[in-house]
């Protein structure tokens, strides 16, 4: 069974991932109160989680960038397609299985639009892997 993901689905999650780079520090701030708790670190501490924050964000940004501006590429059964793709579909994968296996355990503020936005997040999320996971099949059995 051959299976061809059209460019505009690369290009949506790319834009999704994008969106996901741009309001995560709201998220962070407004949603988690993240601020007030890294302020609680020590000061080596505090820079190594404002840095794998920054690394979060930028990853999230540039695998939009990548999706939006090559989608082709990123179906073309070259190694680099397939190295890409299965770095891509590892990270969204990962984050689902985290999202399900550890936040469930942790509070997220009541308010109706944290709510929604919690539930919007997370279809993106799954959206991505699914996406990617398929891109990535799709690249090492069609080869």
């Amino acid at each position: 069974m051959k299976i061809d993901i059209p460019n505009w689905v690369i290009v949506l999650g790319g834009i999704g991932q994008i969106f996901t780079a741009l309001i995560y520090p709201y998220i962070r701030h407004k949603v988690f109160d993240w601020y007030n708790d890294v302020k609680q670190l020590k000061p080596l501490n505090q820079e190594i989680a404002k840095t794998y924050g920054r690394y979060i964000q930028g990853l999230n940004f540039s695998f939009g960038m990548i999706a939006i501006l090559m989608p082709a590429d990123l179906k073309n059964h070259t190694n680099l397609a397939i190295a890409l793709t299965g770095l891509i579909a590892a990270y969204w994968v990962g984050k689902v299985l985290t999202q399900i296996a550890y936040y469930p355990m942790y509070d997220i503020p009541q308010k109706k639009i944290f709510k929604i936005g919690s539930y919007f997040m997370n279809t993106l999320f799954v959206f991505f892997a699914v996406v990617y996971a398929l891109l990535f099949t799709v690249n090492i059995t069609n080869t």
